[in-house]
C-alpha cells in the first residue's frame, strides 16, 4: 500500500488529518491534499471558513473526570474585564481542567502549584504566550455568559523500575493524548 492509499485508509477510518499525518510519517498538508484530490475533505472555498473533519478522540466529560478522582475547585467568572476565581485554589502541584458545559476545553499542568498557575492566566505577562492565549479564550467564552469550571487533582509520584514518574506531568500528558481538547494545542503539531 502506498502512502496516498493508507491516508485514505486511514480517513475511512475517522482519523483527523493530524493523526493520519502523522501515522503514515507526513506533511499535515501532503495528507490534506490527498483527501481533498480523493474527495473525502472538501477544498477551503476561502481562508477565513474552517475546515470540520471527524475528530478522531473521545470528548473528556465532567463526569470522567469526577469518576477519576478530579475535584470541582473553583469556577471562572468575568468582573469590569478582569478574570476571577470564585474560590482560592491550592498552593499545591497538580493537573488541571477547565469545563464548560460538561466537556473539557483544556487540561494542563501545575508544577509551580495551581493558585500561581491561575494567577497568571488571570493577569499573564507580556511574553507568556500560553496564558495570554487562554486568557483571550477564557474572556471571550465568559462574555458569552458561558460558566467554565475548574477541575483539579493532584496524583501522586510513582516509580517505574527504580525511576522516578510523575503522576501529574504523566496523567496531564496521557489525558493529552486520550481526548479531544480543543484548547490544548500541544500534541496536534506533527
Amino acid at each position: 500500500m502506498n502512502k496516498s492509499e493508507a491516508i485514505r485508509s486511514l480517513a475511512r477510518k475517522g482519523l483527523a488529518v493530524a493523526d493520519i499525518a502523522r501515522q503514515v510519517g507526513v506533511r499535515y498538508q501532503f495528507a490534506r491534499n490527498v483527501l481533498v484530490a480523493a474527495g473525502m475533505l472538501k477544498a477551503k472555498s476561502d481562508a477565513s471558513t474552517p475546515v470540520k473533519i471527524k475528530p478522531s478522540k473521545p470528548e473528556l466529560t465532567e463526569d470522567v473526570l469526577s469518576r477519576a478522582g478530579f475535584e470541582r475547585s473553583s469556577t471562572w467568572s468575568l468582573a469590569e474585564g478582569v478574570l476571577k476565581l470564585d474560590r482560592p485554589l491550592p498552593k499545591a502541584p497538580g493537573v488541571y481542567s477547565m469545563v464548560k458545559n460538561g466537556k473539557a476545553l483544556y487540561v494542563g499542568l501545575a508544577t509551580m502549584g495551581l493558585a500561581k498557575r491561575f494567577y497568571f492566566y488571570s493577569r499573564p505577562g507580556k511574553t507568556q504566550k500560553t496564558s495570554l492565549r487562554i486568557n483571550a479564550l477564557l474572556k471571550s467564552e465568559l462574555n458569552k455568559s458561558a460558566e467554565i469550571a475548574i477541575y483539579t487533582a493532584a496524583p501522586p509520584d510513582l516509580q517505574w523500575s527504580g525511576l522516578p514518574v510523575s503522576g501529574i506531568a504523566g496523567l496531564e500528558q496521557g489525558l493529552i493524548e486520550a481526548y479531544l481538547l480543543p484548547w490544548n494545542i500541544r500534541g496536534v503539531k506533527a
